[in-house]
């Protein structure tokens, strides 16, 4: 009897623990599931601010990589326009076409180019423009200038003995935005012609490239180089200007074309 006694207790001892250890499992894995569906501690507003910092963060990283971006593809295009050239480069000309009898070929100061008849300085002026892309202007004067050989010598003399300073028909519409200005002219009494005077005068090439061209009857460009550095003090001159007989402007593309070559512009 004792013995069924002992035998019974034990078995309802070994039920009791069993029920207990799976209310507690039960208890835990209430507890993980709950955990799962909400994380405790944890504010959603909190994480949501969180989330918009990190956000802005990643946004203002994106920002400055596009704005890097941005500058480098800038300066690419500043380098590759530099290459170019054009954009900042004025071929500015002063050009008197004779009509008397002057044979075009070896002529005083025209030439006949593919049927058309242009003054000297208009045509070099012209190859240098095609060469460089640069804009063209021509130096013009309110006063006409005689076409005859003659007359146009003397009218020219008397100019430069008044010291005149014809009017300009025309002006430079936005020098700021040129930085090499290619300017020739006949040589006319071993000096400047009197528009160029002018045009030197009302117009500051302060910082910027001045390089001289001319067509002449022999004398070359005097001290022309000279007097353009007076007259533009702050400007740089080129010394190593293009000069070109008269006589041999018909055939000069090809020196004008390789003297531009030589002079390595490099533009912004």
């Amino acid at each position: 009897m004792k013995k069924i006694t002992v035998l019974f207790l034990l078995a309802l001892t070994t039920l009791s623990i069993a029920a207990c250890g799976n209310s507690s499992q039960n208890r835990a894995e209430d507890t993980l599931e709950e955990s799962r569906i909400t994380a405790p501690d944890e504010d959603p507003e909190d994480k949501g601010a969180d989330s918009t910092e990190q956000g802005a963060g990643q946004n203002q990283e994106g920002v400055q990589g596009q704005g890097s971006t941005a500058e480098e593809s800038t300066d690419a295009e500043e380098k590759d326009a530099a290459g170019t050239g054009g954009g900042n480069i004025l071929v500015a000309y002063f050009s008197v076409m004779e009509t008397d009898g002057v044979d075009t070929v070896a002529g005083a100061s025209r030439v006949a180019v593919d049927g058309e008849v242009l003054g000297n300085n208009q045509y070099i002026a012209q190859i240098i423009q095609q060469e460089t892309g640069g804009d063209l202007f021509s130096i013009e004067t309110v006063q006409e200038y005689p076409t005859t050989h003659e007359p146009l010598l003397d009218f020219a003399y008397e100019e430069k003995a008044d010291n005149a300073r014809p009017q300009l028909a025309a002006q430079i519409e936005d020098i700021d935005s040129y930085d090499v200005i290619f300017l020739g002219f006949p040589n006319w009494n071993a000096d400047l012609p009197m528009p160029l005077y002018t045009f030197l005068e009302e117009n500051d090439f302060s910082g910027k490239t001045i390089i001289p061209f001319t067509t002449h009857g022999g004398s070359g460009f005097s001290r022309t180089i000279q007097t353009i550095s007076e007259l533009q003090p702050d400007a740089t001159v080129i010394s190593d200007g293009l000069s070109i007989s008269r006589n041999n402007v018909p055939d000069a593309e090809n020196e004008v074309v390789n003297w531009i070559n030589g002079l390595n512009l490099t533009t912004d």
